[in-house]
């Protein structure tokens, strides 16, 4: 198994094979259970980096889709600009991730997954901070129309 950065895939040479059509529930227990697992091992204090690649590489041992640091253009009326936004993680196709490690969470980060839920056409969206005792306390659902 490899991890790739920057817009491409995490996983191994024949995920394809064994890829699984995940609704984006099923896709955001995968990824809270790697998160669970990732927050255990390394504990809190750590750099968004360290985690969103230790996540990554938890997810593509499940044989799920991992896309990290994602370019995600800005489209306004006719025209697409190259703005520089990226997501952190795009998990099977349709799950946004957003990685934090900050002292809590606020509304701005919460606005920024939803802006990026509403850009990429994505309907659910994962906000978690590494940073705290309890993950759970730390993760935050998204959602952008129903589900």
């Amino acid at each position: 198994m490899h991890l790739n950065t920057k817009g491409t895939k995490a996983g191994t040479k024949d995920t394809k094979k064994y890829m699984k059509n995940y609704s984006e529930n099923e896709l955001a227990k995968i990824v809270f259970d790697a998160a669970l697992k990732v927050h255990k091992k390394l504990g809190p204090g750590l750099l968004e980096s360290a985690y969103l690649r230790c996540l990554a590489y938890e997810i593509a041992k499940s044989e799920v889709d991992v896309v990290i640091e994602k370019p995600l253009p800005l489209i306004y009326e006719e025209i697409k600009l190259d703005a520089g936004y990226r997501v952190d993680m795009l998990v099977g196709g349709k799950l946004i991730v957003e990685i934090k490690s900050t002292d809590g969470l606020n509304e701005v980060h919460m606005a920024q997954v939803l802006t990026y839920l509403r850009l990429s056409n994505c309907k659910l969206g994962l906000l978690i901070n590494f940073n705290v005792v309890l993950l759970k306390e730390g993760v935050k659902r998204i959602i952008n129309g129903t589900l």
